[in-house]
Formats: structure tokens, C-alpha cells, sequence
């Protein structure tokens, strides 16, 4: 995706970046595009996804490597579909309207989590339309980046509101969601090491053209293991979707954060099974006692380290959040502490080297 643009030519101030780094999946691109974004730095990705099954970029991945393309004008080579090497140099970022379709059931919320870092230091405001899946396996829902990362964001400073207009599940898609960002000039940086008293607790178990009985057994699983009242727990039954789909959501709003945890029924995993997995993620999260999860310590790392500062206190590291550690300090001259405390939780912390 060059635009007739002369292609990006090799020197040495372009940053060589293995695919294999740690868990060694999208999130080295996905990183690597955000910070390149941000910082300016050109760099070339080889052994793309190499370790996965279907290796290389996939159209999830594609669309976000295009998207942040697209908001700096970005030149580009090997953005071709199970391409295993890719090579961008960007240029000024900029702020504005874009539209970013995947054209399957890929994660919006993953190209959307590329890009939202730089947009929320963009010269001007941002409206984004993305397409595609919004609520996928393995990937972020649109509750979990709505309810969880934004307000972690807007607390550095920038606005962000994200609307779903129609939910789209793997493998189908037909996702559909807006996003309005108003940047800053600076991010600020803060401290997250106490979750403070738990106000709200909210499950939500959802069915598209699905029998209704598959939610109500995880509802049903989900309350024997957490043993919360009655009124926590919710079914939906969703109609306007391209395909079928299950989800359950659990939301726990506390004092100092909001975090989100989801499960999907799969074919040929019973409901319970399903339930029974969610609760124990949960259960672990809240016996820890700690504000942020494993999910959005890997998020909230990047945000510190572009903030070049702020601590936050976690369960025991992924390898997603080493490997997030590993990309930063190849971009940043910024270095991410791991302490473990006594009570077994870790302190991320963030500093100028």
C-alpha cells in the first residue's frame, strides 16, 4: 500500500524487529506499529507469526498495518496477506475521519487498540468507523475496551467514546462500531496499585440465534461459582446479528478501576465449561486483589511507557506483557521493572532509562 509512493529503501536507523520475540503472535506487529506511530521510527518486521499455525499476516492484521498507514500517511511494503516480512516508515500523524472495514469476523477492537494511542496525540480529533468483529475469541470485547481501557486512557488526559451499533461474532462478523477521540499534546502519567472497594457487579450471558438454554446454564454455573446475588446476572437474546454467537461478560466496577472478563461458548464445549473457566479467571482476579488483570496489564504497559512513566500492581506476568516489555524497550528509551511483592502480586513499573 504505497499510493504510488517510491518504496521504503533500507538503512540503518530502521529498527529490525523478530516476529518470534516472546509469544511471538500479532501483538509484536500490533506494538511495534503503535510505537512506530508514535515515535516516528521506521521498522522492518521479519518472521511474521511465524510459530502460528497459519502464519504471517492474517486480514485482521492487515487491516490494522493499513489503518495506521492511513493516519500518517505512512509508506509501506509486504502489507500482503500471509506476507512474513513488512517494512513502514510513517510520516506526520494525523487526526480526521477514517472508516477501517476487515471484511471478516477479525477484532476491530485489536486494529482499534493500534491506533488509539497515536490518534490521542494527533493534532486534531479523530472519528473512526470500524467493521468487522467486535466480539471474538482471543481478542479484546468491545465491554472490555469500552469499560476497561478507555477510562484508563481518558485518565492520561485524552477524551474517547466508543459506541457499538451492532455486535458482530466469530466467525460471521457484521460488527459495527464508532469511536471519537480528542487528543491531547502530552499523556499524564499515573499510579494504579489499589482496586478500592468493589461497587458493582454485572454478568451478562448473550445468545445470538442460539437456544436461549445455553445462557441461562452458564448464568446458572457462573452463580454457584461466584455466589453473588441474583441481580447481578443477566440474558440476552440477540437478534440483529450476521450469524450465531455466545458470549458472557463479567463487569466489576471497583473504586479505582473497572475490569472486564469474558468467556465464548464454543461447538463441542458444554456451557458449563464455559462458566466454570470464566469464573475461575475471575475468582483469581479477585482473591489477588489487585486493580488490573492480566488482559489489561498488556495494554496498560504500552500506555505507561508512551506516558514514559506510571506504576500499576498485577497478577503474575504473561508472556503477552513481557513480550509487551520486550517491543517497548526497542523503541522507547524506557525500561518496565518487574517486582513481585510479598502476598505474590507484581508491581509494573515505568521509567526513563
Amino acid at each position: 500500500m504505497d499510493g504510488g509512493r517510491a518504496p521504503v529503501q533500507s538503512h540503518s536507523c530502521v529498527l529490525t524487529i523478530d516476529g518470534t520475540v516472546g509469544e511471538g503472535g500479532g501483538q509484536v506487529l500490533r506494538s511495534s506499529l503503535t510505537l512506530s506511530l508514535v515515535t516516528g521510527k521506521p521498522f522492518r518486521m521479519i518472521n511474521i507469526r511465524r510459530r502460528r499455525k497459519r502464519p504471517g499476516l492474517r486480514r485482521q492484521h492487515l487491516t490494522a498495518v493499513r489503518a495506521a498507514a492511513e493516519v500518517c500517511q505512512a509508506r509501506v511494503e509486504g502489507d500482503a496477506l500471509t506476507s512474513l516480512e513488512l517494512t513502514f516508515e510513517p510520516n506526520a500523524l494525523e487526526g480526521g475521519e477514517y472508516a477501517f472495514s476487515i471484511g471478516t469476523a477479525g477484532s476491530t477492537m485489536l486494529v482499534l487498540q493500534t491506533i488509539l494511542p497515536a490518534l490521542a496525540l494527533a493534532p486534531r480529533s479523530s472519528e473512526l468507523l470500524l467493521e468487522g468483529g467486535t466480539h471474538n475469541p482471543r481478542s479484546p470485547t468491545f465491554e472490555f475496551v469500552a469499560k476497561a481501557y478507555l477510562p484508563l486512557i481518558e485518565r492520561m488526559g485524552p477524551r474517547v467514546d466508543a459506541a457499538l451499533e451492532r455486535m458482530g461474532f466469530y466467525p460471521a462478523g457484521g460488527g459495527r462500531v464508532r469511536v471519537s477521540i480528542e487528543p491531547v499534546s502530552t499523556l499524564t502519567p499515573f499510579e494504579l496499585v489499589e482496586r478500592g472497594p468493589i461497587r458493582t457487579k454485572h454478568v451478562t450471558a448473550r445468545v445470538a440465534h442460539l437456544p436461549r438454554h445455553i445462557a441461562e446454564r452458564e448464568v446458572d454455573t457462573l452463580a454457584q461459582k461466584l455466589r453473588w446475588e441474583p441481580s447481578c446476572f443477566h440474558i440476552e437474546e440477540l437478534i440483529e446479528t450476521d450469524g450465531p454467537g455466545n458470549v458472557i461478560i463479567v463487569e466489576l466496577d471497583s473504586e479505582h478501576v473497572t475490569e472486564v472478563f469474558s468467556g465464548f461458548g464454543e461447538k463441542g464445549i458444554p456451557a458449563e465449561t464455559v462458566a466454570k473457566r470464566l469464573g475461575n479467571e475471575v475468582r483469581e482476579y479477585l482473591r489477588a486483589d489487585v486493580p488490573v488483570g492480566r488482559h489489561l496489564a498488556d495494554q496498560l504497559v504500552l500506555l505507561m511507557a508512551l506516558c514514559k512513566g506510571g506504576t500499576f500492581r498485577t497478577l503474575s506476568p504473561s508472556s503477552h506483557l513481557t513480550t509487551q516489555a520486550e517491543v517497548i524497550g526497542r523503541f522507547l528509551e524506557t525500561r518496565v521493572d518487574f517486582d513481585r511483592a510479598e502476598d505474590g502480586t507484581w508491581f509494573v513499573g515505568v521509567s526513563p532509562r
